[in-house]
């Protein structure tokens, strides 16, 4: 598995841009990543220090559309906290 398989997109919410301001980034990520895994893939495409990784899962929503409904898929979520001697990641620096 490829360390670009492992990080699926950032996830950028109030809540998110609010942790930014202590050196925490949220991502979605595969759901089989392990947390070592999740850390070496992050710190070799951004070239950052992590210092901690926190993951969850996050269970997919009931969607309904009068008499049809079904599940929106479940998902993986990872929040990374740097260390203080490392560097921000560059691709959140202009969201703010």
């Amino acid at each position: 598995m490829s360390k670009f398989d492992i990080i699926i997109e950032p996830i950028i919410t109030e809540k998110s841009m609010a942790d930014m301001e202590h050196n925490k980034y949220t991502f979605k990520v595969k759901k089989t990543a392990t947390k070592p895994e999740i850390k070496s893939a992050l710190e070799s495409i951004f070239g950052v220090e992590i210092e901690r990784v926190n993951t969850m899962h996050v269970r997919g929503k009931l969607k309904r559309q009068g008499a049809t409904s079904g599940y929106r898929a479940s998902w993986k979520k990872a929040i990374i906290t740097l260390k203080d001697s490392s560097k921000p990641i560059e691709f959140f620096e202009g969201l703010n």
